[in-house]
Protein backbone atom coordinates (compact mmCIF):
# COMPACT_ATOMS: atom_id res chain seq x y z
CA UNK A 1 0.00 0.00 0.00
CA UNK A 2 1.10 3.56 -0.63
CA UNK A 3 0.38 5.97 2.21
CA UNK A 4 0.97 9.62 1.37
CA UNK A 5 1.45 11.97 4.29
CA UNK A 6 2.30 15.60 4.84
CA UNK A 7 5.76 16.11 6.34
CA UNK A 8 6.28 18.61 9.11
CA UNK A 9 9.68 20.10 9.78
CA UNK A 10 8.74 20.78 13.43
CA UNK A 11 9.45 17.77 15.57
CA UNK A 12 6.53 16.59 17.66
CA UNK A 13 5.71 13.67 19.94
CA UNK A 14 2.98 11.12 19.27
CA UNK A 15 1.89 9.61 22.58
CA UNK A 16 0.61 6.17 21.60
CA UNK A 17 -1.16 3.42 23.49
CA UNK A 18 -2.78 0.32 22.05
CA UNK A 19 -4.81 -2.60 23.33
CA UNK A 20 -4.50 -5.99 21.67
CA UNK A 21 -6.00 -9.48 21.58
CA UNK A 22 -2.62 -11.12 22.25
CA UNK A 23 0.68 -10.66 24.01
CA UNK A 24 3.04 -10.66 21.01
CA UNK A 25 3.02 -8.79 17.70
CA UNK A 26 3.62 -12.03 15.83
CA UNK A 27 0.38 -13.56 17.06
CA UNK A 28 -1.93 -10.77 18.24
CA UNK A 29 -3.75 -7.89 16.59
CA UNK A 30 -4.67 -4.37 17.68
CA UNK A 31 -8.15 -3.93 19.21
CA UNK A 32 -7.92 -0.26 20.23
CA UNK A 33 -5.56 2.65 19.58
CA UNK A 34 -5.13 6.17 20.92
CA UNK A 35 -2.72 8.83 19.64
CA UNK A 36 -2.13 12.25 21.21
CA UNK A 37 0.15 14.55 19.20
CA UNK A 38 2.02 16.86 21.58
CA UNK A 39 4.27 19.74 20.49
CA UNK A 40 5.82 20.38 23.89
CA UNK A 41 3.16 22.95 24.78
CA UNK A 42 -0.21 21.45 23.99
CA UNK A 43 -1.98 18.56 22.27
CA UNK A 44 -2.32 19.65 18.64
CA UNK A 45 -4.10 16.58 17.28
CA UNK A 46 -5.62 13.38 18.61
CA UNK A 47 -7.22 10.16 17.50
CA UNK A 48 -8.78 7.15 19.19
CA UNK A 49 -10.70 4.17 17.84
CA UNK A 50 -11.63 0.62 18.57
CA UNK A 51 -10.19 -1.68 15.88
CA UNK A 52 -11.69 -4.89 14.53
CA UNK A 53 -8.81 -7.39 14.91
CA UNK A 54 -10.48 -9.87 12.53
CA UNK A 55 -9.79 -12.53 15.17
CA UNK A 56 -11.38 -13.49 18.50
CA UNK A 57 -10.48 -11.68 21.72
CA UNK A 58 -9.58 -14.20 24.46
CA UNK A 59 -11.55 -14.03 27.69
CA UNK A 60 -8.50 -13.17 29.82
CA UNK A 61 -7.85 -10.13 27.59
CA UNK A 62 -11.48 -9.02 27.91
CA UNK A 63 -11.18 -9.28 31.70
CA UNK A 64 -8.11 -7.04 31.61
CA UNK A 65 -9.25 -4.39 29.13
CA UNK A 66 -13.03 -4.67 29.11
CA UNK A 67 -12.96 -4.91 25.30
CA UNK A 68 -15.01 -7.83 23.97
CA UNK A 69 -15.83 -9.28 20.57
CA UNK A 70 -19.18 -7.48 20.35
CA UNK A 71 -17.55 -4.09 20.90
CA UNK A 72 -15.11 -4.47 17.98
CA UNK A 73 -17.46 -6.25 15.55
CA UNK A 74 -18.53 -2.98 13.92
CA UNK A 75 -15.24 -1.14 14.43
CA UNK A 76 -12.97 -0.25 11.48
CA UNK A 77 -10.31 -2.75 10.49
CA UNK A 78 -6.72 -1.55 10.79
CA UNK A 79 -6.29 -0.91 7.07
CA UNK A 80 -9.21 1.54 7.28
CA UNK A 81 -7.40 3.72 9.85
CA UNK A 82 -3.84 3.10 8.63
CA UNK A 83 -3.56 6.33 6.64
CA UNK A 84 -4.71 8.36 9.66
CA UNK A 85 -2.06 6.69 11.83
CA UNK A 86 0.67 7.46 9.27
CA UNK A 87 -0.40 11.09 8.90
CA UNK A 88 -0.64 11.68 12.65
CA UNK A 89 2.76 10.18 13.43
CA UNK A 90 4.71 11.48 10.41
CA UNK A 91 7.71 13.46 11.65
CA UNK A 92 6.93 12.55 15.26
CA UNK A 93 8.77 10.62 17.90
CA UNK A 94 6.46 7.88 19.17
CA UNK A 95 6.29 7.98 22.96
CA UNK A 96 4.89 5.06 24.93
CA UNK A 97 5.13 3.32 28.27
CA UNK A 98 7.02 0.19 27.24
CA UNK A 99 6.95 1.61 23.72
CA UNK A 100 8.54 -1.53 22.23
CA UNK A 101 5.22 -3.34 22.72
CA UNK A 102 3.05 -0.68 21.04
CA UNK A 103 5.55 0.03 18.24
CA UNK A 104 6.01 -3.68 17.54
CA UNK A 105 2.27 -4.17 17.02
CA UNK A 106 2.05 -1.09 14.80
CA UNK A 107 4.91 -2.28 12.60
CA UNK A 108 3.36 -5.77 12.36
CA UNK A 109 -0.02 -4.33 11.28
CA UNK A 110 1.59 -2.16 8.62
CA UNK A 111 3.82 -5.02 7.48
CA UNK A 112 0.68 -7.09 6.80
CA UNK A 113 -0.40 -4.27 4.46
CA UNK A 114 2.92 -4.27 2.61
CA UNK A 115 4.08 -1.00 4.19
CA UNK A 116 7.39 -0.62 6.04
CA UNK A 117 6.51 1.64 8.99
CA UNK A 118 9.40 3.34 10.79
CA UNK A 119 9.39 6.03 13.46
CA UNK A 120 11.80 7.20 16.15
CA UNK A 121 10.64 5.98 19.58
CA UNK A 122 11.01 7.06 23.20
CA UNK A 123 10.18 4.77 26.12
CA UNK A 124 8.85 6.47 29.25
CA UNK A 125 9.71 3.39 31.32
CA UNK A 126 13.44 3.73 30.57
CA UNK A 127 13.27 7.52 30.74
CA UNK A 128 11.58 7.48 34.15
CA UNK A 129 14.12 5.02 35.52
CA UNK A 130 16.86 7.41 34.39
CA UNK A 131 15.30 10.68 35.54
CA UNK A 132 13.36 9.45 38.59
CA UNK A 133 15.44 6.77 40.28
CA UNK A 134 14.11 5.17 43.46
CA UNK A 135 10.41 5.10 42.55
CA UNK A 136 8.36 2.30 44.23
CA UNK A 137 7.80 0.79 40.77
CA UNK A 138 7.83 1.76 37.12
CA UNK A 139 4.59 0.29 35.81
CA UNK A 140 2.19 2.97 34.60
CA UNK A 141 -0.23 2.21 37.43
CA UNK A 142 2.41 2.56 40.17
CA UNK A 143 3.84 5.73 38.65
CA UNK A 144 0.37 7.28 38.39
CA UNK A 145 -0.22 6.55 42.08
CA UNK A 146 3.17 7.88 43.15
CA UNK A 147 3.01 11.02 41.01
CA UNK A 148 -0.72 11.68 41.53
CA UNK A 149 -1.60 11.27 37.86
CA UNK A 150 -5.28 10.56 37.32
CA UNK A 151 -6.08 7.61 35.06
CA UNK A 152 -9.77 6.81 34.97
CA UNK A 153 -9.37 4.51 31.96
CA UNK A 154 -6.70 2.03 33.01
CA UNK A 155 -5.99 -0.64 30.38
CA UNK A 156 -7.92 1.32 27.77
CA UNK A 157 -5.99 3.06 25.02
CA UNK A 158 -7.24 6.59 25.62
CA UNK A 159 -6.86 6.49 29.40
CA UNK A 160 -3.33 5.04 29.29
CA UNK A 161 -2.24 7.41 26.51
CA UNK A 162 -3.49 10.44 28.47
CA UNK A 163 -1.72 9.20 31.62
CA UNK A 164 1.49 8.60 29.66
CA UNK A 165 1.30 12.16 28.33
CA UNK A 166 1.03 13.56 31.89
CA UNK A 167 4.03 11.41 32.91
CA UNK A 168 5.96 12.66 29.87
CA UNK A 169 5.22 16.29 30.79
CA UNK A 170 6.69 15.69 34.25
CA UNK A 171 9.79 14.16 32.67
CA UNK A 172 10.16 17.19 30.42
CA UNK A 173 10.32 19.47 33.45
CA UNK A 174 13.34 17.45 34.63
CA UNK A 175 15.03 17.29 31.20
CA UNK A 176 13.77 20.07 28.87
CA UNK A 177 16.47 19.02 26.37
CA UNK A 178 14.05 16.35 25.19
CA UNK A 179 12.03 19.09 23.49
CA UNK A 180 14.88 20.47 21.38
CA UNK A 181 14.34 19.31 17.79
CA UNK A 182 17.37 17.92 16.01
CA UNK A 183 19.56 18.01 19.13
CA UNK A 184 21.11 14.59 18.72
CA UNK A 185 24.48 14.43 20.39
CA UNK A 186 27.20 11.82 20.05
CA UNK A 187 29.06 10.21 22.96
CA UNK A 188 31.36 13.26 23.19
CA UNK A 189 28.40 15.64 23.42
CA UNK A 190 28.78 17.04 19.90
CA UNK A 191 25.51 18.16 18.27
CA UNK A 192 25.13 16.27 14.97
CA UNK A 193 22.58 18.80 13.59
CA UNK A 194 20.19 16.13 12.41
CA UNK A 195 17.44 18.72 11.94
CA UNK A 196 19.31 20.03 8.87
CA UNK A 197 19.08 16.69 7.05
CA UNK A 198 16.43 16.44 4.29
CA UNK A 199 13.33 14.25 4.54
CA UNK A 200 13.94 13.01 1.00
CA UNK A 201 15.43 10.07 -0.89
CA UNK A 202 19.18 9.62 -1.00
CA UNK A 203 22.33 8.23 0.59
CA UNK A 204 23.78 9.20 3.96
CA UNK A 205 27.26 8.67 5.40
CA UNK A 206 28.59 8.49 8.96
CA UNK A 207 32.17 9.57 9.72
CA UNK A 208 34.26 9.07 12.86
CA UNK A 209 36.39 11.73 14.61
CA UNK A 210 39.31 11.09 12.24
CA UNK A 211 37.13 11.76 9.20
CA UNK A 212 36.97 8.09 8.17
CA UNK A 213 33.78 6.85 6.55
CA UNK A 214 32.34 4.17 8.87
CA UNK A 215 28.84 3.57 7.46
CA UNK A 216 26.83 4.18 4.29
CA UNK A 217 23.06 3.80 4.05
CA UNK A 218 20.17 4.78 1.81
CA UNK A 219 16.61 5.82 2.62
CA UNK A 220 13.55 7.45 1.12
CA UNK A 221 13.59 9.74 4.19
CA UNK A 222 17.19 10.47 5.15
CA UNK A 223 16.48 12.44 8.34
CA UNK A 224 14.07 9.85 9.72
CA UNK A 225 16.44 6.97 8.96
CA UNK A 226 19.42 8.69 10.61
CA UNK A 227 17.28 9.36 13.68
CA UNK A 228 16.51 5.64 13.87
CA UNK A 229 20.23 4.83 13.87
CA UNK A 230 20.88 7.31 16.66
CA UNK A 231 18.07 5.92 18.81
CA UNK A 232 18.91 2.26 18.17
CA UNK A 233 20.22 0.50 21.28
CA UNK A 234 19.05 -2.96 20.28
CA UNK A 235 22.47 -4.50 19.54
CA UNK A 236 26.06 -4.04 20.65
CA UNK A 237 27.05 -3.16 17.08
CA UNK A 238 24.36 -0.46 16.84
CA UNK A 239 25.50 1.16 20.10
CA UNK A 240 29.15 0.95 19.10
CA UNK A 241 28.48 2.60 15.74
CA UNK A 242 26.30 5.32 17.27
CA UNK A 243 29.04 6.19 19.76
CA UNK A 244 31.60 6.43 16.93
CA UNK A 245 29.69 8.95 14.80
CA UNK A 246 31.31 12.38 14.68
CA UNK A 247 29.59 13.82 11.60
CA UNK A 248 26.85 13.00 9.09
CA UNK A 249 26.58 13.92 5.43
CA UNK A 250 24.12 13.01 2.70
CA UNK A 251 23.53 13.13 -1.04
CA UNK A 252 20.09 13.34 -2.64
CA UNK A 253 19.33 10.94 -5.48
CA UNK A 254 15.67 11.51 -6.33
CA UNK A 255 14.92 7.82 -6.88
CA UNK A 256 15.45 4.79 -4.68
CA UNK A 257 17.21 2.94 -7.52
CA UNK A 258 19.96 5.55 -7.86
CA UNK A 259 20.27 5.58 -4.06
CA UNK A 260 20.82 1.82 -4.11
CA UNK A 261 23.41 2.09 -6.89
CA UNK A 262 25.31 4.90 -5.18
CA UNK A 263 25.20 3.10 -1.82
CA UNK A 264 26.63 -0.06 -3.41
CA UNK A 265 29.43 1.88 -5.10
CA UNK A 266 30.43 3.73 -1.92
CA UNK A 267 30.47 0.53 0.13
CA UNK A 268 32.67 -1.27 -2.40
CA UNK A 269 34.97 1.73 -2.78
CA UNK A 270 35.45 2.60 0.91
CA UNK A 271 34.75 -0.69 2.71
CA UNK A 272 33.13 1.05 5.74
CA UNK A 273 33.64 -0.69 9.06
CA UNK A 274 29.94 -1.05 9.87
CA UNK A 275 28.85 -2.23 6.42
CA UNK A 276 30.53 -5.61 6.93
CA UNK A 277 27.66 -7.68 5.57
CA UNK A 278 27.12 -5.44 2.55
CA UNK A 279 30.84 -5.44 1.73
CA UNK A 280 30.43 -9.03 0.67
CA UNK A 281 28.58 -9.95 -2.51
CA UNK A 282 24.87 -9.37 -2.04
CA UNK A 283 23.70 -12.09 -4.40
CA UNK A 284 25.24 -15.51 -3.75
CA UNK A 285 22.66 -17.72 -5.49
CA UNK A 286 21.75 -17.87 -9.14
CA UNK A 287 19.31 -19.17 -11.72
CA UNK A 288 21.10 -21.02 -14.54
CA UNK A 289 19.89 -22.61 -17.75
CA UNK A 290 21.32 -25.48 -19.77
CA UNK A 291 20.15 -27.79 -22.56
CA UNK A 292 19.64 -31.50 -21.78
CA UNK A 293 20.35 -34.45 -24.08
CA UNK A 294 16.85 -34.25 -25.58
CA UNK A 295 17.27 -30.57 -26.53
CA UNK A 296 15.08 -29.07 -23.79
CA UNK A 297 16.27 -25.97 -21.93
CA UNK A 298 16.30 -26.70 -18.19
CA UNK A 299 16.45 -24.19 -15.34
CA UNK A 300 18.34 -24.72 -12.09
CA UNK A 301 18.58 -22.67 -8.87
CA UNK A 302 21.86 -23.10 -7.02
CA UNK A 303 24.74 -21.36 -5.29
CA UNK A 304 26.63 -19.19 -7.75
CA UNK A 305 29.26 -21.05 -9.75
CA UNK A 306 32.62 -19.42 -10.47
CA UNK A 307 33.09 -18.73 -14.14
CA UNK A 308 29.38 -18.93 -14.98
CA UNK A 309 27.08 -15.92 -15.27
CA UNK A 310 23.58 -16.66 -13.88
CA UNK A 311 20.45 -15.51 -15.65
CA UNK A 312 19.31 -14.01 -12.38
CA UNK A 313 20.85 -13.73 -8.91
CA UNK A 314 19.39 -13.88 -5.41
CA UNK A 315 20.32 -13.24 -1.80
CA UNK A 316 19.18 -16.71 -0.65
CA UNK A 317 18.43 -20.16 -2.03
CA UNK A 318 14.87 -19.81 -0.74
CA UNK A 319 14.40 -16.68 -2.85
CA UNK A 320 15.92 -18.44 -5.87
CA UNK A 321 13.63 -21.48 -5.58
CA UNK A 322 10.62 -19.24 -4.97
CA UNK A 323 11.30 -17.34 -8.18
CA UNK A 324 11.86 -20.58 -10.09
CA UNK A 325 8.48 -21.88 -8.89
CA UNK A 326 6.84 -18.63 -10.06
CA UNK A 327 8.43 -18.81 -13.50
CA UNK A 328 7.52 -22.48 -13.86
CA UNK A 329 3.85 -21.79 -13.07
CA UNK A 330 3.55 -18.53 -14.98
CA UNK A 331 5.05 -19.85 -18.22
CA UNK A 332 3.67 -23.41 -17.85
CA UNK A 333 7.12 -24.94 -17.74
CA UNK A 334 7.97 -28.45 -16.63
CA UNK A 335 8.62 -29.02 -12.92
CA UNK A 336 10.74 -32.07 -13.71
CA UNK A 337 13.02 -30.31 -16.21
CA UNK A 338 13.49 -27.48 -13.70
CA UNK A 339 14.46 -29.83 -10.87
CA UNK A 340 11.33 -29.12 -8.83
CA UNK A 341 9.78 -32.60 -9.18
CA UNK A 342 11.40 -36.02 -9.27
CA UNK A 343 9.78 -38.97 -11.05
CA UNK A 344 10.47 -41.55 -13.73
CA UNK A 345 7.50 -40.36 -15.73
CA UNK A 346 5.66 -37.10 -16.14
CA UNK A 347 5.67 -34.25 -13.64
CA UNK A 348 2.73 -33.33 -11.41
CA UNK A 349 1.89 -30.25 -13.48
CA UNK A 350 1.33 -32.44 -16.56
CA UNK A 351 -1.46 -34.29 -14.75
CA UNK A 352 -3.29 -31.05 -13.96
CA UNK A 353 -2.78 -29.49 -17.38
CA UNK A 354 -0.15 -26.90 -16.46
CA UNK A 355 2.69 -28.69 -18.28
CA UNK A 356 2.30 -29.72 -21.92
CA UNK A 357 4.40 -32.86 -21.59
CA UNK A 358 8.00 -31.82 -22.20
CA UNK A 359 8.97 -34.19 -19.38
CA UNK A 360 7.79 -37.20 -21.43
CA UNK A 361 8.66 -35.85 -24.88
CA UNK A 362 5.06 -35.01 -25.74
CA UNK A 363 5.75 -31.28 -26.33
CA UNK A 364 8.42 -30.51 -28.89
CA UNK A 365 11.61 -28.87 -27.62
CA UNK A 366 11.29 -25.89 -29.96
CA UNK A 367 7.88 -24.93 -28.59
CA UNK A 368 8.92 -25.53 -24.98
CA UNK A 369 12.21 -23.66 -25.29
CA UNK A 370 10.46 -20.58 -26.69
CA UNK A 371 8.52 -20.26 -23.41
CA UNK A 372 11.69 -20.79 -21.35
CA UNK A 373 13.42 -17.96 -23.20
CA UNK A 374 10.33 -15.78 -22.75
CA UNK A 375 10.51 -16.46 -18.99
CA UNK A 376 14.20 -15.53 -18.87
CA UNK A 377 13.67 -12.45 -21.01
CA UNK A 378 11.10 -11.04 -18.55
CA UNK A 379 13.70 -10.29 -15.88
CA UNK A 380 16.96 -10.68 -17.73
CA UNK A 381 18.01 -7.77 -19.97
CA UNK A 382 21.52 -9.10 -20.65
CA UNK A 383 22.69 -8.02 -24.09
CA UNK A 384 20.08 -5.26 -23.93
CA UNK A 385 20.79 -1.58 -24.10
CA UNK A 386 18.52 1.00 -22.55
CA UNK A 387 18.14 4.07 -20.35
CA UNK A 388 15.94 4.02 -17.29
CA UNK A 389 14.19 7.37 -16.88
CA UNK A 390 13.54 8.06 -13.19
CA UNK A 391 12.40 10.87 -10.88
CA UNK A 392 15.08 13.50 -10.35
CA UNK A 393 16.22 15.36 -7.24
CA UNK A 394 13.74 18.14 -8.06
CA UNK A 395 10.84 18.74 -10.40
CA UNK A 396 13.25 20.42 -12.81
CA UNK A 397 15.30 17.28 -13.59
CA UNK A 398 15.13 13.56 -14.32
CA UNK A 399 17.32 10.70 -13.18
CA UNK A 400 19.05 8.41 -15.69
CA UNK A 401 20.52 4.90 -15.43
CA UNK A 402 22.38 3.46 -18.43
CA UNK A 403 22.78 -0.19 -19.49
CA UNK A 404 24.73 -1.05 -22.66
CA UNK A 405 24.68 -4.63 -23.97
CA UNK A 406 23.79 -5.85 -20.47
CA UNK A 407 26.63 -3.89 -18.84
CA UNK A 408 25.95 -1.20 -16.25
CA UNK A 409 27.48 2.09 -17.38
CA UNK A 410 26.42 4.47 -14.60
CA UNK A 411 23.79 7.05 -13.71
CA UNK A 412 23.24 10.78 -13.91
CA UNK A 413 20.73 13.63 -13.93
CA UNK A 414 19.42 15.72 -16.80
CA UNK A 415 17.44 19.00 -16.66
CA UNK A 416 13.85 18.33 -17.69
CA UNK A 417 13.99 20.98 -20.39
CA UNK A 418 17.11 19.34 -21.88
CA UNK A 419 15.60 15.85 -22.00
CA UNK A 420 15.67 14.14 -25.35
CA UNK A 421 15.18 10.54 -26.42
CA UNK A 422 18.47 10.80 -28.31
CA UNK A 423 21.00 8.37 -26.73
CA UNK A 424 23.82 10.74 -27.66
CA UNK A 425 22.21 13.55 -25.63
CA UNK A 426 21.45 11.34 -22.62
CA UNK A 427 24.92 9.78 -22.60
CA UNK A 428 26.45 13.21 -21.96
CA UNK A 429 24.72 13.30 -18.56
CA UNK A 430 25.82 9.82 -17.42
CA UNK A 431 28.57 9.62 -14.82
CA UNK A 432 30.51 6.39 -15.24
CA UNK A 433 30.48 3.83 -12.43
CA UNK A 434 32.01 0.33 -12.28
CA UNK A 435 29.95 -2.60 -13.49
CA UNK A 436 29.59 -5.67 -11.27
CA UNK A 437 27.13 -8.45 -10.58
CA UNK A 438 25.61 -6.68 -7.59
CA UNK A 439 24.63 -3.49 -9.43
CA UNK A 440 23.16 -5.50 -12.31
CA UNK A 441 20.98 -7.41 -9.88
CA UNK A 442 19.98 -4.21 -8.08
CA UNK A 443 18.69 -2.92 -11.42
CA UNK A 444 16.98 -6.20 -12.27
CA UNK A 445 15.29 -6.33 -8.86
CA UNK A 446 14.09 -2.77 -9.31
CA UNK A 447 12.65 -3.58 -12.74
CA UNK A 448 10.92 -6.57 -11.22
CA UNK A 449 9.45 -4.88 -8.15
CA UNK A 450 8.79 -1.26 -9.14
CA UNK A 451 6.88 0.59 -11.82
CA UNK A 452 8.22 4.08 -11.09
CA UNK A 453 10.35 4.30 -14.21
CA UNK A 454 10.29 4.48 -17.98
CA UNK A 455 12.51 2.33 -20.24
CA UNK A 456 14.04 3.91 -23.33
CA UNK A 457 15.50 1.10 -25.52
CA UNK A 458 18.73 1.85 -27.37
CA UNK A 459 20.12 0.28 -30.53
CA UNK A 460 23.89 0.30 -30.03
CA UNK A 461 26.07 1.25 -32.97
CA UNK A 462 27.20 -1.76 -34.96
CA UNK A 463 24.45 -4.05 -33.68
Amino acid sequence: MNFAANCSMQEKFAIVDIETNGLSAGQGRITEIAILVYDGIEVVDEFTSLVNPEAPIPYFITRLTGINNQMVAGAPKFYEIARRVVELTEGCTIVGHNVKFDYGFLRAEFRSLGYDYHRKTLDTVALTRKLMPGMPGYSLGKLCNALQINNSGRHRAWGDAAATLELFKKLLTIDPQLLTPGEYRNSQGKNLNINTLPERTGVYQFYDASGKLIYVGKSVNIRSRVMQHLSNTGTRKAIEMKNSIDSVSCELTGSELIALLLESDLIKKHQPLYNRRQRRALFNYGLYHYTDDQGYICLKASKTINGLVPDYSYASLQEANGHLFQLTERYQLCQKLNGLYTSRGSCFHYHIGQCFGACIGKEEAESYNARVMQALERFHPDHHSFFLILPGRSEEELGLVRMANGVYMGFGFIPSDAYSESPEVLDDYIKRYPDNRDVRQIILSYLRNSNNYKILPVQEAGL
